[in-house]
């Protein structure tokens, strides 16, 4: 998709398994498994796209999902699945090498977000990206260096903490535009300082919708996730920005949608449904 001066390529990273009552909160099983039905061990199978925005001199990554330091218990846990493809051989098929990305948005510090951000180099932990700076919300990372219990398993330090150690891991306080075209919305009900990048050229707008909004089966207002650390904030959020992004006609690329890259919106009694199902 070509917004302005930047293409936004949408890269798979690889596929993996959550809790589906823990994706889903306290919407019950009868519900939620006729949506994303679950495996024999209540796990609903998701996706861990990232975006590729090229233009402007710059190749961004959005997120950099799961990565491939796991060991075969966690690989186990999780379903972690990359037999078709990781975040690098997508980049490769892009026609990109690591060393030619130049930034990197995290919109947090959860596994599955940032997990592709640092690579075992030599026994060493080292930056994936070595000549790009990363770049997450001030908030964020001061949550992320003493998290609550809640959240403790959501952070896996060797992910992130390396960037840091590097050097090469930028601050970023608030909304605001990051580069031309593209800004960040900023949202504290999945976890503090959760940071959505937005671009637009002034007719199309697409945004990045995270864990604001996974996937199209959490578009009714109540089908909000376990993991939240404030559910009635993301709530809150979502009713605002998915309202918004209907009234201006946005395109909303979902991160863990088993099957749908991004969506447009139509009303329906529960808020919003899909309308239109777009292919990057």
């Amino acid at each position: 998709m070509r917004i302005g001066a930047y293409e936004v390529i949408s890269l798979e990273t690889g596929r993996f398994s959550l809790d589906g009552g823990a994706m889903f909160g306290v919407v019950p099983w009868v519900f939620w498994s006729k949506l994303i039905p679950p495996d024999a061990r209540q796990r609903i199978a998701l996706a861990a796209r990232c975006w590729l925005i090229r233009g402007n001199g710059k190749n961004i990554l959005v997120d950099t999902g799961n990565g491939t330091k796991w060991n075969e218990k966690l690989k186990d846990i999780y379903n972690l699945d990359t037999s078709s493809g990781n975040l690098l051989s997508s980049l490769t098929r892009a026609g990109l090498r690591p060393e030619e990305i130049t930034h990197v948005i995290l919109t947090h510090l959860h596994f599955d977000h940032t997990g592709g951000s640092t690579t075992l180099l030599n026994g060493e932990l080292v930056p994936t990206f070595p000549n790009a700076r990363y770049y997450v919300q001030k908030k964020h990372w001061e949550l992320s260096e003493k998290p609550t219990e809640k959240d403790r398993g959501s952070f896996m330090r060797d992910d992130f903490v390396p960037l840091m150690n590097h050097g090469v891991l930028e601050l970023v306080d608030g909304e605001g535009e990051l580069f031309p075209g593209i800004d960040l919305l900023v949202t504290n009900g999945h976890t503090t300082a959760q940071q959505l990048p937005r671009i637009t050229d002034g007719t199309t707008t697409i945004l990045f919708c995270c864990d604001l909004l996974p996937t199209t089966a959490h578009l009714p207002w109540p089908y909000v996730m376990g993991y939240d650390v404030r559910p009635l904030v993301t709530l809150e959020e979502k009713k605002k920005i998915v309202t918004r992004a209907f009234e201006d006609r946005w395109v909303l690329f979902l991160q863990h949608d088993p099957i749908a890259e991004a969506i447009t919106l139509k009303p329906s009694d529960k808020g919003f449904t899909v309308d239109q199902r777009i292919t990057f």
